[in-house]
């Protein structure tokens, strides 16, 4: 069988796509091209609707298992296998599939800031067109509404970031020593010291891996007239472009994404009073946290910022 013997599962907007171009790198491993393949988030076929372009995301997942072990062929004799999906941390279903098909397997886990992490993902779907709440604050409140209206995992703002409860599960499924737990400002500041960790922890040789490729870099986009018209045409297409083949669907999305994305410039960084109004949402998490790590997030606590992994003027 063509299964992974690791995987790369959380959380999303903390380097994980630096981390999977990073380690695709290594000789002693293999990573295939398509990352977030999703394949543990559903038992069969993903749901059909949902959030604004949800429905062309769960055409993107890999959840046939002969299309899953597929992605794996290609691996070198003797190289170790793995993926990177960061909503496996998120969704405990998806913990307890993993647990079933692959009990032996190594868990990478990258932690970031709970605040700056909700920021960056609404920023993502901002900048992409399909969040249409130009308010950060505001969106996180949304976020239940969304849920109960089936909404993807993308748009949970605030519940991806409460890794106490994740973590707690997870540990209760996996032995500590099946899990490396890394936290995203270790990648950023310290890239090679952090991809020697995870070598180790996958037991290849380290001091191959130089650096974290800049990788999955939000654009900035202004909350202008035209931006706001650009948005809505971006909204539509994401409702209705399932229905038509990929190829077509990218080609008639790509002008106006380019449009809503031709500013330059560093977006604006959370404000105290922002973070303020966000940080309750995740403080008793935290504690969680560290009763489950026993590892200190108090900086968490206070109005720090975790940038993204490249300083595009967060």
């Amino acid at each position: 069988m063509s299964l992974p013997d690791f995987l790369v599962i959380g959380v999303p907007k903390a380097g994980t796509t630096a981390m999977h171009a990073a380690l695709s790198r290594h000789p002693e491993l293999f990573l295939p091209a398509v990352k977030e393949p999703k394949f543990f988030l559903s038992e069969g076929p993903p749901p059909a609707r949902g959030g604004p372009g949800d429905a062309q995301t769960y055409q993107e997942h890999v959840w046939r298992r002969a299309d899953y072990e597929a992605l794996f062929d290609p691996a070198p004799a003797g190289a170790l296998r793995g993926e990177a999906t960061p909503f496996y941390l998120y969704d405990l279903d998806a913990q307890n599939r993993i647990k079933r098909l692959l009990p032996k397997a190594k868990l990478i886990v990258l932690l970031r800031n709970p605040v700056d992490r909700a920021h960056s993902n609404w920023t993502h779907l901002w900048a992409a067109g399909l969040e249409s709440e130009r308010d950060f604050v505001r969106a996180c409140a949304l976020e239940q509404s969304r849920r109960e209206a089936g909404w993807a995992h993308f748009w949970h703002y605030v519940s991806q970031g409460r890794y106490g409860a994740q973590l707690a599960h997870l540990l209760g499924l996996f032995s500590r020593d099946q899990v490396l737990l890394l936290r995203y400002r270790e990648l950023r500041e310290e890239p090679v010291a952090t991809l020697d960790k995870v070598c180790d922890f996958l037991g290849v040789a380290t001091g191959l891996l130089e650096r974290a490729p800049s990788e999955n870099v939000t654009p900035y986009v202004a909350d202008t007239q035209v931006n706001t018209v650009l948005r809505h045409i971006l909204r539509t297409g994401g409702q209705i472009g399932h229905h038509f083949p990929v190829r077509v669907r990218e080609t008639a999305r790509a002008p106006f994404l380019a449009a809503l994305q031709r500013q330059k410039g560093g977006r604006r960084p959370l404000s105290p009073e922002e973070r303020a109004a966000v940080l309750p949402y995740f403080v008793e998490d935290i504690a969680l946290l560290e009763e489950v790590t026993g590892l200190s997030y108090a900086d968490w606590l206070t109005t720090g910022i975790e940038p993204d992994i490249v300083d595009d003027g967060s």
